[in-house]
């Protein structure tokens, strides 16, 4: 969790570029009764900023699978990957979206899906 104060401005940002859904599982803020929160891409505590460049909005499972991780092992390949970073990577090159679910592409997207436990029941029961 960031210790860092972030200004209603920059989180207006956030949610604006995001237009109000997860970057990472897409699920829309109205479709949750959490509101999403701004998440460091890279945490402080990994050296990363808080500005606009580092910021995601993020729903509350997601922030918390998460946490200030920034890598984790692919199972297919046995290697460490880092996770997928919404300011940087283009979604479509890693994800695709099929019958509510979020299929990874390659290995950032085989990563973030499973750590993140992006396809979990209760997500995917609200998209489709």
């Amino acid at each position: 969790m960031s210790k860092t104060y972030i200004s209603v401005v920059l989180r207006r940002l956030v949610q604006e570029r995001a237009h109000n859904a997860c970057e990472y599982c897409l699920i829309p803020e109205v479709a949750v009764l959490v509101s999403h929160e701004v998440d460091h891409i890279i945490a402080e505590k990994h050296g990363g900023q808080t500005d606009a460049d580092n910021l995601a909005l993020a729903c509350t499972l997601c922030n918390k699978h998460k946490g200030s991780d920034i890598a984790s092992i692919d199972l297919s390949s046995r290697e460490i990957v880092r996770l997928y970073q919404p300011n940087h990577d283009s979604w479509q090159e890693h994800f695709q979206f099929q019958d509510g679910k979020i299929l990874p592409q390659a290995a950032i997207g085989r990563v973030t899906v499973r750590f993140l436990q992006i396809n979990r029941a209760e997500r995917v029961s609200r998209v489709t």
